[in-house]
């Protein structure tokens, strides 16, 4: 009987250890998986105005910095200020890298290129700062007055459907508007009587991705990524 007493306790005393033990465990690995989620979310500081879902696209880790009292003397109209939760992600964006506030990497990305990597997108088509234009970008022109080829300045205002409007910056300050259709093809430029545009012989032509498009004597090259935004 001693004995049998001795066993049971033995037994009793194993299961309370093993019972102990089974409470320490680590929660299952779903659980692990969401506090690991959680806690790697990246907390933006309040110093910081953060705008839109992603930069350069909805769903990336950086995001576009408006003004605050932290950022004033960074903003920039020809550039994005944009602001990232590593400097491993801000150098990815190919800007100038300026400063760490509260734990967020500032780099000013140019108009330029945010224009090639489609900025805007998932967000709206938001515009550049301090423009009317939904990207901005150099595109390929020539024969303004004689003028060989280079590069304009140029702005695009995409306005789904009612079409989209390019402006193009000439170096004497003109502007010349070139209109397209929604679905992205060639409609006509902007003309008038008093600077006898409006005599001037119009055409396009697709070249890939790219619409050459002429009044007179000049020419000017728009790709499609600058139309679309994609």
């Amino acid at each position: 009987m001693n004995n049998n007493r001795i066993h049971v306790g033995i037994l009793s005393a194993a299961a309370a250890i093993a019972l102990l033990t089974a409470c320490n465990q680590a929660p299952p690995a779903g659980d692990d998986a969401a506090g690991a989620e959680t806690a790697g979310a990246f907390q933006w500081p309040a110093s910081l105005n953060v705008v839109g879902d992603g930069y350069p696209g909805a769903g990336a880790p950086c995001r576009r910095i408006g003004e605050t009292a932290a950022t004033v003397d960074f903003l920039d109209d020809s550039a994005a200020l944009v602001g990232c939760p590593t400097p491993e992600e801000a150098e990815k964006l190919g800007g100038k890298v300026l400063t760490l506030i509260d734990g967020v990497t500032l780099v000013s990305v140019s108009n330029d290129r945010a224009a090639m990597s489609g900025e805007g997108d998932g967000q709206g088509d938001a515009l550049v700062a301090g423009t009317s234009y939904n990207a901005t970008a150099q595109i390929s022109c020539a024969g303004y007055k004689g003028a060989g080829a280079g590069m304009c300045n140029a702005g695009v205002m995409r306005g789904g459907d009612t079409g989209t409007t390019v402006e193009v910056m000439l170096p004497d300050g003109t502007k010349r508007a070139i209109f397209f259709n929604p679905g992205g093809s060639f409609l006509s430029f902007s003309t008038a009587e008093a600077d006898g545009t409006a005599a001037m012989k119009i055409s396009s032509q697709k070249k890939g991705d790219i619409t050459i498009a002429r009044i007179g004597t000049e020419t000017y090259e728009i790709p499609d990524a600058f139309l679309t935004g994609g």
